[in-house]
């Protein structure tokens, strides 16, 4: 497990997280993102030292890098003053990685934070990657893109449930689980409007392609990220955080974050081009 994670996190923190800032504003974000190699790449070194000073040194150095992104994440919030429902989704995006990053310094420094065990620190460093930065960023995509109630639903209950996911963290099983209900709602819904509106609309088939298995993965991974959650609460059999890895974790990174990414990255290149 302990390669699997370091290999999905390195993924997000050298593309996924890059990518998605150019789909979000190339911009406005183009500073950030031309200098983010300068804090990923130690975060992704941190992740291959034994724990202690200097992995801990490295790591502080990604987290850095995080609370820029929040940074912008406020500045952006001032300069537009919306919350509707795509821009709190891609609001959330922008923040969360500093989440991944406070519990990356801790895990590579050997610290229980909060009480959390390490494990369960290093799983939330990808968690936070994924679940936070490109689901919501995917999210606020679809729903920018997409008109109707299921979109804004999308957008809106994918940040609520990873938040919820995160406070339940700190209540009880019982919480958590209910955050990953709400997530898996808001990752269906992003899901169905995938598939239906966006791939629908699209006529390029290395796109289509793409946001198919997106979709269709998204439906497999969430129910296996609502199975553990229920057998966690209710003391059930389920799946241990090995196969949670192996199954739910790489299939969110390759088939839904990466592909999306990938999709966007499309969409937004041929809706340019034909400008």
């Amino acid at each position: 497990m302990f390669v699997l994670v370091n290999l999905i996190v390195m993924l997000g923190m050298l593309f996924v997280v890059p990518a998605g800032l150019h789909l979000v504003d190339p911009v406005r974000l183009a500073p950030v993102r031309r200098t983010w190699p300068l804090f990923a790449v130690p975060g992704a070194v941190a992740l291959w030292l034994p724990r202690g000073g200097a992995a801990a040194a490295l790591a502080v150095v990604y987290a850095l890098g995080a609370l820029l992104l929040a940074a912008e994440a406020a500045r952006r919030l001032a300069a537009t003053r919306s919350l509707v429902p795509a821009e709190i989704a891609v609001l959330t995006a922008l923040v969360t990685p500093s989440v991944a990053g406070l519990a990356l310094v801790a895990e590579r420094a050997g610290h229980e934070l909060f009480g959390f065990t390490l494990p369960i620190l290093a799983l939330t460093v990808p968690h936070f990657h994924f679940a936070g930065f490109a689901a919501a960023l995917v999210a606020g995509l679809v729903c920018g893109r997409a008109a109707g109630p299921l979109a804004r639903f999308a957008a809106l209950s994918v940040p609520v449930g990873t938040l919820t996911v995160l406070g339940g963290y700190f209540v009880d099983d019982w919480a958590e689980l209910a955050g990953a209900l709400v997530l898996t709602a808001g990752m269906w819904a992003v899901a169905l409007v995938t598939w239906h509106d966006i791939r629908g609309a699209e006529r390029d088939r290395s796109t289509r392609a793409l946001l198919a298995v997106s979709a269709i993965v998204l439906v497999a991974t969430m129910l296996l990220a609502l199975s553990w959650a229920v057998g966690e609460a209710a003391d059930l059999p389920h799946p241990d955080l090995t196969w949670m890895a192996a199954t739910h974790g790489l299939g969110n990174a390759l088939g839904f974050a990466l592909c999306s990414v990938l999709a966007w990255r499309r969409i937004k290149d041929m809706k340019e081009s034909a400008v």
